[in-house]
């Protein structure tokens, strides 16, 4: 019987205080298994990245290639922070100097059927007892955004339909490492019996002793490197799959070595340290952050994305603007702790009733989302906080709204500047449902504000 060990990893999200005691564990786990004579495997399954930190930011994610070199990975495949985070410019050297194959199967260059230059469909790795083993690789295919990033998306079925026709009758045993969520993977077990292994990743779930769905074992580690996946495999002498078990560690538990703190700490102080060389503007006041009230931070945040994208109006929540901007020169790094967020700006286009209607939600949720935890979709901050107008006002005791000062003509149509977070979150549906929608993807939401203070308090 051959024993076949795997090892993966998931939605690090550049969370680096884990990195250390995570290395070891793979490392050593690796060395001692493969001392007794047993084959490991070691896979990432995407969203290392996470611009939310400075690291990441100063480097366009290149530190993070650099520490994944540091394992040995035989295989990753994408999340969304690194296919969404960056535009295609950037993504297509991420992993100019990496030491492993990104594995990615449905996702292609814009306009064609080519693959990125840095991926490959598949890979197949033979055990030392002859056993192929197929490596697959998915990621959430947003058809929404892919394309203002510079790639198509295809959706699940259909890319691994066309790549299990492919490549199945080669390998013994099927891996499919899925950035795709729980859900999925469980749709793609029950449709497709060649999976025997499903390590799952994007919704951060945990899957503590995995998961059987019909032939499949679903596996999957959580989030933040809280802990670290572990998959055995029992194979006859035919290579076939006999029994197959999952588990995880709890990075917790592991053991801290002294040097851990100085290298976590580097690794912020080297992102800090570059973004803090980049200087941007020159503030005659200090801008306050106030996330439950209307501050002249948020103002300019207002203004920064209005005239980015051309409109007479613009709506925030406060709860973006997570620290002050102090007077003088501002620097990059202020405007990263500030604005950590990965979100766009986006143009809602609706007639003067479906503007009055959204301005109707924006204040029915108003006091709800003032201290509402707002988490994920590219928000990194806390709550949610106090929405903020430029161009469009309120009176709550006739429920008018008036554009610029004149009222609202159901005739007219009015062009809105908002972040496109507001587009997947729930509470405003009519940006979803009657909203002509432009995401203005070249510029992240602190790029646009970067641009902007750069243009009105100039350096000297």
């Amino acid at each position: 019987m051959e024993r076949l060990t795997i090892l993966h990893t998931n939605d690090l999200h550049s969370h680096f205080e884990n990195w250390p005691r995570i290395r070891r564990y793979l490392l050593t786990t690796r060395a001692q298994k493969r001392a007794a004579g047993q084959t490991v495997l070691t896979f990432d399954l995407g969203d290392h990245v996470d611009t939310a930190h400075p690291v990441s930011e100063a480097t366009n994610g290149q530190k993070n290639v650099q520490l994944m070199n540091q394992i040995g990975y035989d295989g990753v495949t994408i999340g969304n922070n690194e296919g969404l985070g960056f535009m295609r410019a950037k993504l297509d050297h991420l992993y100019d100097h990496a030491n492993f194959p990104v594995i990615l199967g449905n996702l292609h260059q814009a306009g064609t059927t080519q693959l990125p230059d840095w991926a490959c469909d598949h890979r197949v790795i033979v055990t030392a007892a002859g056993t192929r083993v197929l490596v697959l690789g998915l990621t959430a295919p947003y058809a929404l955004t892919y394309p203002l990033a510079g790639w198509d998306p295809i959706q699940a079925v259909p890319a691994l339909t066309t790549l299990l026709d492919r490549y199945a009758d080669q390998a013994d045993v099927c891996v499919l490492l899925s950035h795709l969520g729980l859900n999925v993977d469980q749709k793609l077990a029950r449709r497709f019996p060649q999976l025997d292994v499903i390590i799952g990743s994007h919704t951060h779930h945990l899957l503590v002793h995995g998961e059987r769905v019909n032939h499949s074992l679903l596996a999957a580690a959580g989030k933040y490197g809280q802990y670290v996946g572990q998959i055995t495999l029992t194979l006859d002498a035919q290579h076939r799959v006999q029994s197959a078990q999952a588990s995880v560690v709890a990075t917790a538990t592991l053991p801290v070595q002294a040097v851990d703190a100085t290298e976590i700490h580097d690794l912020t102080a080297l992102g800090e340290s570059i973004l803090n060389e980049q200087r941007v503007a020159d503030l005659p006041v200090t801008l306050e952050a106030d996330p439950t009230g209307h501050p002249q931070l948020v103002r300019e945040g207002l203004h920064a994305i209005a005239e980015y994208a051309g409109t007479q109006a613009a709506v925030l929540n406060a709860g973006l603007f997570l620290r002050d901007l102090p007077r003088g020169v501002v620097t990059q790094n202020q405007i990263h702790q500030m604005l950590p967020h990965s979100m766009h700006v986006m143009v809602v286009t609706l007639d003067g009733y479906n503007l009055w209607r959204l301005v109707q939600e924006f204040e029915q949720a108003r006091r709800f989302l003032r201290r509402f935890p707002q988490k994920g979709m590219g928000f990194r901050g806390k709550i949610f906080g106090e929405l903020n107008y430029l161009g469009l006002a309120y009176d709550a005791a006739t429920q008018q709204v008036t554009w610029r000062g004149e009222p609202l003509s159901p005739l007219k149509h009015y062009r809105l500047a908002v972040v496109d977070h507001y587009r997947f979150i729930p509470f405003f549906p009519t940006i979803t449902i009657m909203g002509q929608n432009e995401i203005l993807y070249q510029d992240l939401l602190r790029e646009v504000f970067t641009q902007y203070l750069s243009q009105h308090y100039p350096l000297n």
